[in-house]
Order: C-alpha cells, then sequence, then structure tokens
C-alpha cells in the first residue's frame, strides 16, 4: 500500500502546480489611443488588453427608433506580467484586476438597420482609469 501511494503522491502533487499566464505573444501590441480590431492587442501602461468576441450587441442601430438603446459586450483578455485575467466588459463600463482598472470607451462602426456588421468590421477602444 506504502509504495502505491508513493507511486501516486507525485502525480498528484504535479496536477496541482500553478502557472501563471504568460504575456501574449501573438502580435505586437498597438500603442494606447488606437482602436484595435478583435484579435489585436492594445498596450495600456503595462498591460495589453485584446477584444476576443463579440459576447452581445444590441445596440439600436442609428436609423431606427427603439424602446431600448441596447448594449454592446466584448470578451476582453487582460494580460501581463505573470498574469492573464478574461472579462466581458459591456460599452461604456470598466473591469478591474490586480490593481488595474480597463474601461472599454467606444466601439464603431455604429450599428445601422441597413447592414449587418461581421465580426471583422468592429474596432475596440480601451482605456486604464
Amino acid at each position: 500500500m506504502l509504495k502505491l501511494l508513493a507511486m501516486i503522491a507525485p502525480i498528484a502533487l504535479t496536477a496541482c502546480v500553478v502557472v501563471p499566464d504568460a504575456p501574449n505573444q501573438g502580435r505586437t501590441p498597438w500603442p494606447a489611443g488606437n482602436a484595435v480590431p478583435l484579435g489585436q492587442p492594445v498596450a495600456l501602461g503595462d498591460i495589453e488588453v485584446t477584444a476576443l468576441e463579440i459576447v452581445e450587441d444590441s445596440r439600436c442601430p442609428i436609423d431606427a427608433q427603439c424602446v431600448w438603446a441596447g448594449r454592446l459586450i466584448v470578451k476582453t483578455r487582460i494580460t501581463s506580467a505573470g498574469w492573464r485575467d478574461t472579462a466581458d466588459i459591456t460599452l461604456g463600463g470598466e473591469f478591474g484586476t490586480h490593481g488595474h482598472v480597463v474601461a472599454l470607451t467606444e466601439v464603431s462602426p455604429a450599428k445601422t438597420a441597413e447592414r449587418e456588421l461581421r465580426p471583422a468590421d468592429y474596432r475596440f477602444s480601451y482605456e486604464l482609469r
């Protein structure tokens, strides 16, 4: 029985090892102040912010009358040395993590009733608060 425990213990311990997320290695981040497409990181101080996917775009089209203004939510990755976090951030909203507060300040283009937006059409502006 002790022999079995001696064999299982190292396996159990390796399953508990925490490896911090590395910074985004895929693309060079754009400087702060740029509106970026999905998948393109933007540098905000010592962090990188990347819009990963559109979770919801229920904004009222600019050429329509709506009862509700709607909202836009973007799954966003926030990365720095040794950590990574992912959050759904609403346009005009903020998300705080690891001592940083990231705001999704603008999304373009505006939604219209005439044309369906594709994911590649969107551009996102983030800032640190």
